[in-house]
């Protein structure tokens, strides 16, 4: 009878144990998913120094402004060199093939840190500026709302816009409006194809096409999706292995709701037709970013840290911003410094800052609402001291 007991109580001594090691496991691999979760936190997420060359080739209208504003502020934080626009020109000879001697100081510096003002992408003469372990990478966004937002903003400058009274009226009859040998009529067709130097009037031929896709994904280590920009910056910063606040950005250069026309459906598969090559890039980059997140992150931890990316944005706003950081038109903004240029039919929104920030939290909060055109004419005059500014307004010292 004694043995039995014993016998007994041995074997729920195993069971017992094996029950806490399979929980202690269980818990285990919570641990360390919640750890890797927040790692980040703690000084990222890949080792090794940050990276500070960076090409962003930076297209049109696919809140390109707002990744621009992130690397501005990465330079001068980190006092680093940024290829500029020569003398008054605020681009980097767009839409011309972007030639080297468009940049300012390049005859006496060998290279920059960071190049990321408009171009048409042209890797030759990138090279002479850039150093050998650049990191490139760009954005696109769903070609019928490029578009839409092309036709809003360069309304009064693209000459097939100009005459279409609407955009529907110019999809229903894109020809009667659009001459290819214009060259400023190249927001009106395939712009983000022509950006990265491809011709926007080629024919839609399979080879033809995806030897250009294949071309941007030899060069490009990263192409970011403006439908799915915090997932987009999510990955970027892992790949530049880069803090959380770095990457961390208020929409630049938005414009109101009553500016954006809302499209009719087959107006959207006319626009579609219209612009196919850039069809075909969006579609192809789309998918390779989605597949990029679920190889590198996977759903719960990516969750985690657009979360993250948003929590901060929120605490910035909240620091920074008047108003709980509601977006303001161009009459609202009080300080004509942070007011953002105002082209063709958009309303282009900007921010007013919190009264009474000290300085320290001024100067953050100053760099996360800087328009585009002062922060170009603002790292200008830092870089080159000795040079005529630029004729843009923007934030002193």
């Amino acid at each position: 009878m004694v043995s039995t007991l014993g016998g007994l109580q041995r074997y729920f001594r195993v069971i017992l144990l094996l029950l806490l090691g399979l929980t202690l496991l269980v818990l285990a691999r919570f641990l360390l998913t919640d750890l890797e979760l927040v790692s980040p936190l703690f000084g990222g997420q890949a080792k090794g120094p940050p990276v500070t060359n960076i090409m962003f080739l930076k297209t049109h209208k696919t809140a390109s402004s707002t990744v621009l504003n992130i690397l501005y502020r990465f330079a001068e934080t980190h006092n680093l060199s940024v290829a500029l626009p020569a003398g008054l020109h605020v681009h980097l000879g767009y839409p011309r093939l972007f030639l080297a001697h468009y940049v300012e100081g390049v005859e006496l510096q060998q290279h920059f840190n960071i190049m990321c003002n408009h171009l048409r992408f042209n890797l030759p003469e990138v090279q002479k500026v850039m150093p050998n372990n650049t990191f490139y990478f760009s954005i696109l966004r769903n070609p019928v709302f490029q578009l839409e937002s092309s036709f809003i903003y360069y309304k009064t400058y693209t000459p097939a816009f100009l005459r279409a009274p609407s955009l529907d009226a110019f999809l229903a009859s894109p020809r009667t409006f659009y001459n290819d040998s214009l060259l400023k009529n190249v927001y009106a067709k395939n712009n983000m194809w022509f950006d990265f130097g491809f011709d926007p009037n080629a024919p839609r031929e399979e080879g033809y096409v995806r030897a250009r896709i294949a071309e941007v994904e030899r060069r490009f280590q990263l192409v970011l999706i403006a439908e799915h920009l915090d997932e987009s910056l999510v990955l970027l910063r892992r790949r530049l292995r880069w803090a959380l606040d770095d990457v961390v950005a208020f929409r630049i250069n938005a414009r109101s709701a009553r500016s954006v026309t809302r499209l009719a459906p087959e107006t959207r598969e006319r626009a579609r037709s219209w612009c196919a090559l850039d069809w075909r890039l969006y579609e192809h980059f789309n998918r390779s970013l989605w597949g990029q997140l679920r190889a590198e992150l996977g759903p719960r931890r990516l969750r985690g840290e657009v979360e993250r990316l948003r929590a901060r944005r929120r605490e910035l706003a909240t620091l920074c911003l008047q108003d709980g950081g509601a977006p303001k038109n161009r009459t609202q903004i009080r300080d004509p410094r942070l007011r953002p240029y105002q082209p063709g039919r958009a309303d282009i929104l900007g921010y007013n800052l919190r009264p009474g920030l000290d300085n320290q939290t001024l100067r953050v909060c100053q760099r996360l609402v800087m328009p585009e055109l002062q922060y170009m004419a603002r790292l200008y005059a830092l870089q080159f001291p000795e040079k005529p500014r630029k004729n843009i307004p923007f934030l002193g010292e």
